[in-house]
């Protein structure tokens, strides 16, 4: 029987841009996102030895305002806001109140009391929800510019290099996690420097309607369109967590290696965060079948737990992937990922699994 009745795939304003350019679209999170355009190796392997450009405008973004702003945050997160200054931006969690995450996310100070909170696209109406339950008493005011904003993240060693050129200020003088206001090609824009690679780079916040104009110049200047398969290849041999694998409304995110998110404050969530996770999250490699998410491992002679990502790493060559594996056998050095009924040696080993050279 046919679907007739189907929610149909949102757009970001670049959609028209990536069928320009070529790429192939699958549905991600109720966005018809660009995979990939000239393949997933070429594409990840520019990212770690020039530069790439993500469309990563399905992302939400919310405004927090107000006197309260920063008591709101500090209530409903387990990082420590009151450390960011005007310009810088933080890693951050929204925890739910059962030891799982309700999203991951990045908070920008804009000015004192303004913040940008980004959020994961498959989570925007959730986590708007989840926020507007907290208002409580807090003197904040709340705003969905999510449609406002085309977001693109310009990644790479050369990233600096090729947009100085373009912008009115230095971006040498621009530390990780800087967040400020520039021209680029003449465009009033936001630059984080921030990103979801393990490399250096700059995300772009611009106009929405403007989004397709500042694309095209990006690619003038040699700057290589990257999908979604370099996107995950590159955040997984960098260890990063993807929202809805690694992390969850389920999963205890203390299971991960992102245990210094927690700070010691009070915030909601804090009591489901106090218990001990009953999983760990390792590293595994493999000699040559590549696994995916939802694989059997073992270890013993039993299944101690699951894949949550994998895939065959471009930049080393061999199989990579992050499980969730009970604690008590985190330990062990030997497992074995089930493959269509058959295992497969994996070895653990350190997490991120890539760094580049200096």
């Amino acid at each position: 029987m046919t679907e007739t009745n189907a929610t149909p795939l949102k757009r970001t304003p670049l959609h028209a841009a990536h069928q320009k350019a070529g790429a192939r679209m699958v549905p991600f999170g109720g966005w018809d996102m660009p995979v990939q355009y000239s393949g997933l190796k070429a594409e990840h392997e520019a990212v770690r030895t020039s530069a790439g450009v993500f469309d990563v405008s399905h992302m939400g973004e919310f405004r927090i305002t107000g006197p309260d702003a920063l008591k709101f945050l500090q209530h409903v997160t387990p990082n420590d806001v009151s450390k960011l200054k005007p310009g810088r931006a933080q890693y951050n969690w929204l925890p739910n109140d059962k030891g799982g995450l309700v999203d991951d996310i990045y908070i920008y100070m804009a000015a004192e009391g303004e913040y940008l909170m980004v959020v994961n696209a498959s989570n925007i109406d959730k986590d708007w929800a989840h926020l507007q339950r907290h208002l409580h008493d807090f003197d904040v005011k709340l705003t969905n510019e999510s449609d406002r904003w085309a977001l693109l993240a310009v990644q790479g060693p050369k990233a600096e290099e090729l947009l100085n050129a373009h912008t009115d200020i230095d971006l040498s003088t621009k530390k990780k996690n800087a967040y400020f206001s520039a021209k680029l090609f003449g465009q009033d824009v936001k630059l984080a420097r921030t990103g979801y690679t393990g490399e250096d780079g700059f995300e772009v916040f611009v106009d929405a309607e403007k989004a397709e104009e500042m694309w095209d110049k990006l690619l003038e200047i040699g700057i290589t369109p990257a999908g979604l398969g370099a996107r995950d290849t590159l955040r997984l041999e960098a260890g990063f967590p993807l929202y809805g694998h690694e992390f969850s409304d389920e999963i205890h995110p203390l299971s991960s290696h992102y245990t210094w998110v927690v700070k010691d404050k009070e915030f909601h969530g804090r009591e489901g965060l106090k218990a001990a996770p009953s999983k760990k999250l390792i590293g595994l490699k493999l000699e040559k079948v590549p696994v995916r998410e939802g694989y059997p491992v073992h270890a013993g002679g039993k299944v101690v737990g699951h894949v949550t990502s994998g895939s065959t790493s471009p930049s080393l060559g061999y199989p990579i992937a992050l499980a969730l594996v009970d604690a008590d056998a985190a330990e062990v050095s030997d497992f074995e990922v089930e493959v269509r009924g058959k295992n497969h040696a994996a070895t653990k080993t350190d997490v991120p699994f890539y760094t580049q050279k200096a």
